[in-house]
């Protein structure tokens, strides 16, 4: 009567969402982050549809965020690059010598 009195459905009202059981997605993001590689979210989520698991990824990302997997993936810094020394220029004729490793063809 009172749901009546406030216009909701008895159905409404008694409504339990069945939530899925996301032991399953649990186990595989955290067989994917246990190696040595940490991956960021789409690479997991993109290995976990391949997998077979049809799941939303805003599912998928909720688990990955209870599971603090989401944090920031620090990248190798790249090394710089080595400053070009000058080459050497010879003060006097005859200080310096390069070797031509080229034959002459046209003395047959």
């Amino acid at each position: 009567m009172s749901c009546t009195i406030i216009g909701l459905n008895r159905c409404a009202y008694y409504y339990q969402p069945k939530l899925p059981d996301d032991s399953v997605i649990v186990s595989v993001l955290s067989a994917i982050t246990d190696r040595p590689l940490r991956w960021n979210f789409p690479k997991c989520f993109n290995r976990i549809r391949k997998l077979g698991y049809n799941r939303n990824h805003k599912c998928v990302y909720r688990i990955y965020c209870q599971l603090k997997l989401n944090l920031r993936v620090k990248y190798k810094q790249r090394i710089p690059p080595q400053s070009s020394d000058k080459l050497s220029v010879p003060n006097k004729l005859g200080e310096c010598w390069s070797m031509d490793f080229m034959s002459d063809s046209s003395r047959n």
